[in-house]
C-alpha cells in the first residue's frame, strides 16, 4: 500500500455515518459543494438581467441548479455503487443511503428540475432533458475515456449558459465565454482532486488522465487549465462590460488558484482536500460578489 493510499483510508467512518437521514443524504450528494457552480450561474443571470433579475426567475434558477446537481450526484453514486465500495476514499458512501432511496431521489429531483425549468420559459423547458442527459453522461465517461474531467467541466459549464437563457430566452456570448472558463476551472481542480485516486484507478484499470500523464504532469496540466480559466474570466468581464471592481477581484481569484496549486504539490491528502474546498469556494464566492457589486454600483 502506497503513502497516498494510506492517507485515503477513512478513519472516521462511524462518525461520518451518524446523524439523521437528511444529514446523511446531504453528505451523500456533497451538498456543500453546490457553492462551486451555483455562483457562476447566478453571476451570468445577474449580467443578463443588467443587475436586476426578477425574484421569481432568480429563485427558479437556484432551485433548478440544486435539483440538477442533486440528480447528477445521485446518478453518479448509483452507477459507481460497486466501484465506490472498493475505493478506500469512498467505501462508506453506500452506508449513507440505500440504493433504492438514491434511485427514487434521482427521479424526484429530475422531475422537479424539469418542472421548474418549465416555469421559467419555453426554451429552458425544451432544453431541460438535454441538460440532464449531459450531466448524467459524465458519470459514465470514466469507463471509456481519460478525459472525464472535461465532461465534468462541461456538466458544470452549461450552468451560466442555462441561466442566461432563463433570463433572455437565448444564448449570449458572455455566457459562452464564462462557460469555457468554468469548464477549464472544474477540469483543473478535478484533475488535482483525482490524484487521491491514483493508486486505486491504476489498480482497477479505470480510465484516468492522472494515471496516463502521471502526477507531476497532471499538476502542470491543471495549472494550464486554471490559467486558461483566468483568461476566460477576464474576457468575460470585458465582453460583459464590467468595471474596476470585477477586474480587481481577478487578483484575488488568481491568488486563490496559486494557493490551491502550491498545496497540491505537497501531495498531502488532507491538504489537497482542504485546498480543494477552501480555494474553489473562495473563487466562486469572490466572482459572484464582484459581478454583483459591479452591476449595481
Amino acid at each position: 500500500m502506497t503513502s497516498i493510499q494510506r492517507g485515503l483510508i477513512p478513519t472516521d467512518i462511524p462518525a461520518r455515518n451518524r446523524g439523521d437521514a437528511i444529514a446523511r443524504f446531504l453528505r451523500l450528494i456533497r451538498f456543500s459543494h453546490s457553492i462551486f457552480a451555483l455562483p457562476f450561474a447566478l453571476a451570468s443571470l445577474i449580467v443578463a438581467a443588467d443587475g436586476r433579475p426578477s425574484p421569481r426567475v432568480f429563485l427558479l434558477v437556484v432551485v433548478c441548479m440544486i435539483m440538477a446537481r442533486t440528480a447528477a450526484m445521485l446518478f453518479n453514486r448509483v452507477v459507481d455503487w460497486e466501484i465506490d465500495q472498493r475505493n478506500p476514499r469512498t467505501q462508506s458512501r453506500h452506508l449513507l443511503a440505500s440504493k433504492p432511496v438514491a434511485i427514487f431521489s434521482i427521479i424526484v429531483s429530475s422531475v422537479l428540475f424539469i418542472f421548474c425549468a418549465a416555469k421559467i420559459n419555453r426554451v429552458t423547458f425544451a432544453l431541460s432533458p438535454v441538460a440532464l442527459a449531459l450531466i448524467f453522461f459524465y458519470s459514465l465517461t470514466k469507463r471509456f475515456t481519460n478525459t472525464t474531467h472535461f465532461f465534468l467541466g462541461l456538466a458544470l459549464g452549461i450552468a451560466p449558459i442555462a441561466a442566461w437563457i432563463a433570463q433572455t430566452g437565448r444564448i449570449g456570448l458572455p455566457s459562452v465565454i464564462l462557460a469555457l472558463g468554468v469548464l477549464c476551472w472544474v477540469a483543473g481542480f478535478d484533475l488535482i482532486y483525482s490524484i487521491q485516486d491514483y493508486d486505486f484507478d491504476r489498480r482497477e484499470g479505470l480510465h484516468s488522465l492522472v494515471v496516463w500523464l502521471g502526477i507531476t504532469r497532471s499538476l502542470r496540466f491543471a495549472q494550464l487549465l486554471h490559467l486558461t480559466m483566468l483568461v476566460a474570466l477576464i474576457a468575460f468581464g470585458a465582453v460583459a462590460k464590467l468595471g474596476s471592481v470585477y477586474f480587481s477581484a481577478m487578483i484575488l481569484v488568481a491568488a486563490a488558484l496559486v494557493f490551491e496549486h502550491r498545496s497540491a504539490r505537497r501531495l498531502d491528502v488532507a491538504g489537497i482536500n482542504r485546498a480543494f474546498f477552501q480555494s474553489n469556494a473562495f473563487v466562486s464566492a469572490v466572482f459572484l460578489i464582484a459581478v454583483w457589486l459591479d452591476c449595481i454600483l
